[in-house]
């Protein structure tokens, strides 16, 4: 189940798969799909993981896609885990992406995995601003009302388990990582807890979204 907010005078659709959905201007907006991670995890010598990641993760952005009807398609950066994985991608990973494309506007922000235009259809901005919404790929410490992010992966630990969760303040939303193979962040790491007002919320993901206090205390543990 969906929940829907007031975020800087725009109501968007949190939802349990971590996409966020804006109904005014028909957008879908993903975070960090680090698509074609098991390879380049191989090519650098890791641990070989089974190839599936990126057929997952195109599988659930599809999804997403066909049940909002998103008109535009916003991947808020580190799309790909390195540029030479968006050169590396098979045929049938090509052949979706083109497919999920088709008749929509799809905008590409460039994250620090991904900088740069890659040739994969679609318009690459650095940012995007869109009525009151600012979208980037990494927060700035001082921002604008509105600003609408990435890059951290952000996951809420409660009682022994982990859930990736959106964080929202009355000026900032981080997403969560979309990305199948994608690690996270503990919620109350300074890095991440540092950007936000005491009064924040974490919106977790699963089944259904739950929302609770994003917590004010840094833990030293993660």
């Amino acid at each position: 189940m969906n929940d829907t907010i007031e975020f800087c005078g725009e109501m968007v659709d949190l939802r349990p798969s971590g996409a966020m959905f804006w109904p005014t201007a028909e957008m879908l907006v993903v975070s960090d799909l680090h698509l074609g991670k098991s390879e380049r995890i191989a090519r650098r010598g890791g641990t070989l993981l089974p190839p599936y990641e990126t057929t997952e993760t195109l599988t659930r952005l599809s999804d997403e896609i066909y049940a909002t009807r998103a008109k535009t398609v916003l991947c808020l950066g580190d799309s790909f885990d390195d540029r030479m994985a968006a050169h590396s991608l098979d045929e049938s990973h090509l052949a979706t992406l083109q497919k999920l494309q088709a008749g929509r506007r799809w905008l590409w922000i460039e994250g620090n995995h991904d900088p740069g235009p890659l040739g994969l259809g679609g318009t690459t901005l650095s940012e995007h601003f869109q009525s009151t919404l600012t979208f980037r790929h990494i927060a700035k410490p001082q921002c604008e009302s509105g600003e609408i992010s990435g890059h951290y992966h952000p996951k809420a630990y409660i009682k022994s388990a982990s859930r990736r969760c959106f964080l929202v303040d009355q000026r900032r939303m981080i997403l969560p990582a979309f990305g199948a193979y994608t690690g996270g962040l503990n919620w109350t790491t300074p890095e991440l807890r540092g950007l936000f007002s005491d009064t924040a919320t974490a919106y977790l993901t699963g089944r259904r979204i739950l929302a609770v206090p994003m917590p004010r205390i840094i833990a030293t543990d993660a």
